[in-house]
């Protein structure tokens, strides 16, 4: 397999963000949920509007994996405002979605090490994030790159109420090297 490449997302990628978006979310998740639900996410999630205000916040980036030039894969972060729950001097990893075909590649570990690089690029004290408490595979990844467990919170998919726990990692002092 080739090596993957990474590249920030614009507003002129809003259909490659929903293709890639939608087929990870759906492929991640659609065996677990309401038909209804996962359609309603989707389509409200990943929305034209949606998509544009969110690469048009300055406090928000998304990045493609790309694999032989194809996007496999995606990262969102937010830090400030933009964070799903404010955390002072944070980035949160809001996602990282694979492709399953590309699992198990490093696909996600690259797109990882782009969240962890900015934080240190932006001088911010940990990284965080929330991941659905019954997704064993992203928290044994999480768990694997040093999170723990801070809390809790709700995700509402459709109409079905969801627990993610939150997670955290402290990041060295900003002036040490990188691990």
């Amino acid at each position: 397999m080739n090596q993957t490449t990474i590249e920030r997302a614009t507003t002129n990628d809003i259909q490659k963000l929903q293709e890639i978006g939608r087929s990870t979310f759906f492929e991640t998740f659609a065996h677990v949920n309401t038909a209804e639900n996962m359609s309603d996410y989707l389509e409200n999630s990943f929305s034209d509007e949606q998509l544009k205000t969110e690469l048009n916040n300055q406090c928000s980036q998304f990045y493609f994996a790309r694999v032989d030039g194809n996007v496999v894969a995606y990262l969102k972060i937010n830090f400030g405002q933009a964070q799903n729950e404010k955390i002072d001097d944070a980035l949160e990893i809001e996602r990282i979605y694979v492709l399953k075909a590309f699992h198990g590649k490093n696909v996600a570990q690259t797109l990882y090490q782009k969240a962890i690089d900015i934080a240190y690029e932006i001088k911010v004290k940990c990284v965080w994030l929330g991941v659905w408490e019954e997704n064993y595979r992203a928290l044994r990844f999480y768990e694997k790159n040093g999170f723990k467990a801070f809390g809790k919170h709700s995700f509402w998919l459709g109409n079905d109420e969801q627990t993610d726990l939150l997670m955290k990692k402290e990041l060295a002092n900003t002036n040490e090297l990188k691990a």
